[in-house]
């Protein structure tokens, strides 16, 4: 499998570990949005980052989303993951065209700049939870670790990078390092150290390091114990019939003003770009529902 999670536990249980290549799942986001080579990077870290959250689930049918509301020329960006691998997003504004950041990289928190995340979890119960917190750097993986902290009160590391040249995405993956309650203080004392002193994500995909590789650079002196893999994918589940859902939830006398016009429509869904055409009398059938 090209694209996959590990998932991991060190020190006694006391550390959980995940760590993901993303780079197909990226590189199909970016054509089938025709992202800029900055929004490329930002959506791909959402992705990378749902990927490892969505594994993080328990149930068959839960469904993590990861949105970002903000006041960049990104306007906004939404991910969906599921427990078995299965991702999807978009962006607002896939265009913004920015120059590198002080460290000569894209510039991904500044076509973010301030906004809101938000984390919400849908595990069938009446009310999905939804979790919130500012946009500290816009870089995404800060936003994540502190939403971890805040949020979830869970302490963890989030690492995510996406390279892009010319022909596309060159690489896309990420590691999450959470700390369990009973972690002991020599451990965390350690692990900080060592989170410090590690190299960035593409440089280490760069090297041809793997997930089960990063999570060994991290956490080798650890006692590292990969318990499983799982296939990763940008998939979208759209289909016509759900389209038309849509369609239905809309006034009558919006519809009707569309059936009027006397010309078909063409719907796009806003995760993979699918085009779905609806006739007059098809829109009639919808109206009548």
């Amino acid at each position: 499998m090209s694209d996959y999670i590990v998932r991991a536990t060190a020190a006694d249980a006391s550390i959980r570990a995940f760590a993901v290549n993303a780079k197909e799942m990226v590189e199909t986001a970016r054509v089938n949005h025709g992202t800029s080579p900055v929004m490329t990077a930002a959506l791909g870290r959402l992705l990378a980052a749902g990927a490892m959250m969505g594994s993080m689930m328990k149930g068959e049918k839960d469904v993590l989303t990861l949105q970002i509301q903000c006041s960049g020329p990104a306007k906004g960006l939404t991910v969906t993951a599921d427990s078995k691998g299965n991702v999807k997003g978009f962006v607002s504004n896939p265009n913004v065209d920015l120059p590198p950041n002080a460290e000569g990289k894209l510039n991904v928190g500044g076509a973010l700049d301030l906004g809101v995340l938000s984390v919400i979890k849908d595990m069938g119960l009446k009310e999905p939870y939804v979790g919130q917190c500012q946009l500290q750097t816009g870089e995404i993986a800060e936003d994540l670790t502190y939403y971890f902290a805040t949020s979830e009160q869970v302490p963890s590391a989030v690492g995510l990078g996406v390279l892009v040249d010319k022909d596309g995405v060159k690489q896309a993956g990420g590691f999450i390092i959470q700390l369990m309650p009973f972690t002991e203080d020599a451990v965390i004392d350690k692990l900080e150290k060592r989170i410090s002193e590690i190299d960035t994500v593409t440089n280490m995909l760069e090297r041809g390091l793997s997930p089960e590789g990063i999570l060994e650079e991290i956490l080798g002196d650890f006692e590292l114990e990969i318990t499983d893999t799982l296939e990763t994918r940008f998939y979208c589940d759209c289909s016509k019939e759900k389209v038309s859902k849509a369609l239905a939830s809309i006034s009558k006398k919006d519809l009707d003003d569309i059936i009027n016009d006397g010309e078909s429509i063409e719907v796009k869904c806003q995760f993979c770009d699918k085009a779905y055409t609806f006739g007059i009398d098809e829109l009639k059938e919808i109206r009548k529902a």
